[in-house]
């Protein structure tokens, strides 16, 4: 096995009416289905949606970064 690794990266959005973090394990959580070697996440955008001036639920979309198998 190698020191170095290449990595892919993916955008997703989570979604939560709890939390931010929420919603970013709720996108994590989901895409481990299917993506696997998920090593890192950053966050690059947040936002929400309001109801009756409150917050309705949070979005957040996150860039997460998996290691290609073999690398």
């Amino acid at each position: 096995m190698s020191d170095n690794h290449v990595y892919k990266k993916i955008e997703l959005v989570g979604s939560s009416r709890v939390s931010i973090e929420d919603a970013i394990n709720n996108a994590l959580a989901e895409a481990a289905k299917t993506v696997h070697n998920m090593d890192w996440f950053e966050v690059v955008e947040t936002r929400g949606h309001i109801t009756n001036g409150k917050v309705g639920h949070y979005q957040v979309s996150i860039k997460v970064g998996f290691r290609i198998v073999g690398s």
